[in-house]
């Protein structure tokens, strides 16, 4: 597994780790089942912190997508896919609000999503 995490994102690194993780369970990626490795290999593999891959891999677990075993390690859980859409869903809300109103107000695409 490949994460690859930023030092000067906006996010924090254990929220960088989280998101990539989510986004390859919901890509696909990743399946119900499928371990996920081990909180030191991954500390090793992108060189930050036993600390903040613990946090991120509690925030995992805490939302649904993974379970951790004593002994065995975290697998893939498979409850995840229900859990991430209604989480993303106020998001997807807010979105489409944001394009109607632009529609609304012939505010152009381009616009909208200059940052």
């Amino acid at each position: 597994m490949e994460i690859i995490i930023s030092n000067n994102a906006n996010k924090p690194i254990y929220e960088q780790i989280t998101s990539k993780i989510k986004a390859m369970i919901m890509g696909g990626g990743l399946q119900a089942g499928d371990a996920i490795p081990a909180m030191r290999a991954l500390t090793k593999s992108i060189h930050v912190s036993v600390i903040t891959v613990q946090k991120a891999y509690e925030d995992l677990q805490r939302d649904g997508f993974i379970e951790t075993t004593v002994g065995r390690g975290s697998f893939v859980s498979a409850q995840n896919m229900e859990i991430y859409q209604e989480e993303q869903q106020p998001i997807a809300e807010g979105d489409l609000q944001a394009a109607e109103i632009g529609r609304t107000n012939h505010i152009s695409l381009a616009k909208l999503t200059d940052e």
